[in-house]
C-alpha cells in the first residue's frame, strides 16, 4: 500500500509539474500520443511473441530471456497506455534496457551445440552395447 502511495505521489507532482511548464493541450497531446504507442505495441505483441517462440525454439536465446522480452514488452506497453508522466518515463526505461538487451544478445555467443560436450574426449573407449539374451531365446 504504501508503494502505490508513493507512485501516485510522484505520478501527480511529476504530471503536474510538466504540464505546468507545457501546457494543457501539449499535455493532453503527450498521454494520447504515449497512448497510441502503448496500443500499437499491444497489438503487434502477438507477432512478437511468435518471434521469440522461433528464436527459443532454435536455442537464440534462453528460456530467461524469452521471459524478459515478453513480460517486459507488455508491462513496458501497459504501462505507455496509463496516463501520467512517471509511468510514461518508466516505460521508456523499460524498452530501452529491452532494446539493449536484444542488441547485445545479437553479438554474443549462443548456446553450444549438442553434439560439443565440455568433457575431453577419451580415445581409448570403446563405445558398445551389451545385449544379453535370455534362456528361453537361445
Amino acid at each position: 500500500m504504501i508503494y502505490f502511495l508513493i507512485y501516485l505521489f510522484l505520478e501527480v507532482m511529476i504530471t503536474v509539474e510538466v504540464a505546468s511548464r507545457i501546457g494543457g493541450f501539449a499535455m493532453f497531446s503527450e498521454i494520447m500520443v504515449s497512448a497510441l504507442i502503448g496500443m500499437a505495441i499491444l497489438f503487434n505483441f502477438r507477432t512478437t511473441l511468435l518471434s521469440n517462440v522461433m528464436e527459443l525454439k532454435e536455442r537464440r536465446i534462453s528460456a530467461n530471456g524469452f521471459y524478459k522480452r515478453n513480460l517486459f514488452s507488455l508491462l513496458g506497453a501497459i504501462l505507455l497506455i496509463l496516463p501520467g508522466i512517471f509511468t510514461d518515463i518508466m516505460a521508456v526505461i523499460i524498452h530501452i534496457v529491452l532494446l539493449g538487451s536484444l542488441i547485445i544478445s545479437r553479438f554474443m555467443p549462443k548456446y553450444p551445440q549438442e553434439n560439443q560436450s565440455h568433457q575431453p574426449k577419451d580415445d581409448h573407449v570403446i563405445d558398445a552395447e551389451i545385449i544379453s539374451d535370455p534362456p528361453t531365446l537361445r
